[in-house]
């Protein structure tokens, strides 16, 4: 075998090839691995050092956490659909550009001998059966948010306001619902004695039950118990209807909250779980109502997820609530 291995040493000195560096290259790599060694051999041809660093950030946020410790030859369609599919309909040049970059790890791994087969990266006559067009795809705006650190100044003013409006802000902020959900509302979907809101499917933008934990500075926003097929906020102007689907917006322009949206607290909530509490990614997405696609996630949620939720929606309460009573009971004028 040693005797092999000297006689291929020196035929590739005699064909003017580095028999150390070839056995280098033929060793197994990350795929990070094998991206850094590409960035190194083509910096010297790129004339702004600028290239390297956006090469590097983009793998680094978007490639790396996913593939980056994955063996470069056994990197598959999936992984690469996972580095994207996250981003591609909210930053699409940016995802593009990714897919690029994992396209060019792969062929160099290929060139190496480290990697056979097909590029899952390639986007004519494979990715592109799977993603919409970059350039057919809009970005996804993102709905201007209260930052979370003023939510507790916001609600106390909010507060002082009257009308069925401004009680239906205030609930939606304190559920981290959607405001359509909060307007078709009616009294046989809350639960005063479980204090539980069971939104049905039909009415929910993934058409799947949800169930939102009530606390009792939601509750107080709900007025006296009417009827179960009277909604909850009902139109002060047309008796029977919902309230309109700019009647909250205009309780925030009327606030001077020109820069913001109904559906931003959502963010405002997510921004402020994330940042600011210990609750688990799953338990935040959950009460915005988000699907989890992880299986095991999935089957964590099913076991205790609701009772999480609940702590969650009251840390919630206090966090914007402050000013209130020690209960976390809102005060709007009817």
């Amino acid at each position: 075998m040693a005797r092999e291995r000297a006689t291929e040493a020196r035929r590739l000195i005699a064909e003017g090839e580095d028999p150390i560096a070839k056995k280098h290259q033929a060793k197994p790599k990350t795929f990070k691995d094998a991206a850094l060694e590409l960035i190194e051999s083509k910096r010297p041809g790129w004339k702004n050092a600028k290239h390297a660093a956006q090469w590097s950030s983009t793998l680094e946020a978007y490639a790396y956490p996913k593939i980056g410790r994955l063996q470069v030859a056994k990197v598959q369609t999936a992984d690469v659909m996972a580095c994207l599919a996250p981003i591609w309909s909210e930053k699409p040049e940016t995802a593009n550009r990714v897919r690029q970059r994992i396209e060019a790890v792969i062929d160099y791994a290929g060139a190496l001998g480290i990697r056979t087969g097909d590029n899952p990266a390639r986007w004519r006559g494979h990715l592109d059966n799977l993603l919409p067009k970059p350039n057919k795809v809009r970005a996804v705006k993102h709905h201007p948010a209260l930052p979370h650190a003023s939510i507790a100044e916001f609600m106390d003013a909010l507060s002082g306001r009257e009308g069925v409006a401004a009680r239906a802000l205030a609930f939606t902020i304190l559920t981290a619902a959607r405001s359509g959900e909060t307007r078709l509302a009616t009294w046989a979907e809350i639960d005063l004695d479980a204090l539980v809101w069971t939104i049905p499917a039909h009415r929910m933008k993934a058409e799947k039950e949800h169930r939102v934990p009530l606390t009792n500075a939601a509750i107080a926003l709900l007025g006296p118990r009417r009827d179960d097929d009277v909604l909850v906020f009902e139109s002060e102007a047309k008796v029977g209807k919902p309230i309109s689907n700019m009647s909250m917006t205009s309780v925030l322009r009327r606030m001077d909250h020109t820069d913001i949206t109904v559906h931003g607290f959502r963010s405002t909530f997510r921004d402020w779980a994330g940042e600011t509490t210990g609750f688990p990614r799953e338990v935040i997405e959950a009460a915005l109502a988000h699907g989890i696609k992880d299986k095991a996630e999935a089957a964590y949620a099913r076991s205790d997820l609701f009772d999480k939720r609940r702590k969650l929606m009251e840390a919630w309460a206090k966090a914007a609530i402050r000013f209130g009573s020690d209960d976390n009971v809102v005060s709007l004028v009817n």
